[in-house]
């Protein structure tokens, strides 16, 4: 396992000052001043075998932190077994391509309650990842699998969910922090709840999980129904600043992914009110 000895930032897949692909993406971020960029294969797993050697130099050479983002299109809780199968699938073909890369960890949305009682679909999603575990496990992938908080209620994927199934051999959460804001209808927005929060996972995980991090972050647009759509830091109600304190204060480690529609921007932005903290 990848053991980051700082927080890094970076963005949620290649800048948008850059006109290339992967490769320049990654040389795009150190030149800016960043040290992470996350590959989104959020519609396909869009880097063929063959190309991640080049990507992996392309990392080490730079010295930025690769993490990995799983498709949209997966559902862990689906009726349908061969719906549920190829989610499964989805998520071991993104943390094989993204292990050849040298990633740190691969994210993704875990699933949809699908009006099934949440422990039902706790325990499936549950077997689910159990398995991918399993696999990886087998293809000595030494990676993080990270099922995310995720940005609506109606939706599997609450702060509590994310720690129990973090419990698990080979997992740990992806703390999206604007989609937990979204989720619970504007609340986890003070120095306090941030605080809270950071504690909860050091309580139900340990400091390891401190040290380890994965973090999504931008502005976001909510309903009671919860997330609409993400916005940049500044045009949003969300507190970052506090929310940067307190990263810094419990000392963690690891990766913030900027979200935003500006992603380099505010990912220049949060790692400079945080090195000045």
């Amino acid at each position: 396992m990848i053991k980051p000895k700082k927080l890094h930032f970076g963005t949620a897949g290649i800048p948008i000052s850059c006109e290339g692909d992967t490769i320049d993406g990654i040389d795009t971020v150190k030149k800016i001043g960043l040290d992470a960029m996350e590959l989104e294969f959020v519609r396909s797993i869009n880097i063929s075998k063959e190309k991640t050697s080049i990507v992996k130099q392309a990392k080490e050479k730079n010295d930025v932190l690769l993490t990995c983002h799983a498709p949209y299109y997966i559902n862990l809780n689906s009726a349908d077994a061969t719906k549920q199968k190829a989610s499964i699938q989805r998520i071991l073909n993104s943390a094989r391509i993204a292990h050849l890369c040298g990633c740190y960890s691969v994210c993704f949305h875990a699933g949809y309650y699908m009006k099934e009682d949440k422990t039902k679909t706790n325990e499936k999603i549950k077997k689910s990842i159990e398995e991918i575990v399993s696999v990886l496990k087998k293809e000595k992938i030494d990676m993080w699998i990270r099922p995310e908080i995720s940005g609506k209620p109606s939706a599997f994927g609450s702060l509590e969910e994310i720690i129990e199934l973090s419990s698990l051999e080979q997992v740990q959460p992806c703390i999206d922090f604007a989609h937990l804001h979204a989720r619970t209808n504007g609340r986890n927005n003070t120095k306090e709840e941030f605080m809270n929060i950071l504690g909860t996972i050091e309580k139900n995980l340990g400091k390891h999980a401190l040290e380890n991090m994965h973090i999504h972050m931008s502005g976001i647009e909510y309903t009671p129904k919860g997330e609409r759509n993400h916005l940049i830091l500044e045009k949003s109600d969300i507190n970052y600043k506090e929310l940067l304190k307190s990263l810094k204060e419990f000392n963690v480690k690891g990766v913030v992914i900027s979200e935003s529609p500006n992603i380099e921007k505010d990912a220049l932005l949060m790692k400079k009110v945080y090195e000045e903290i």
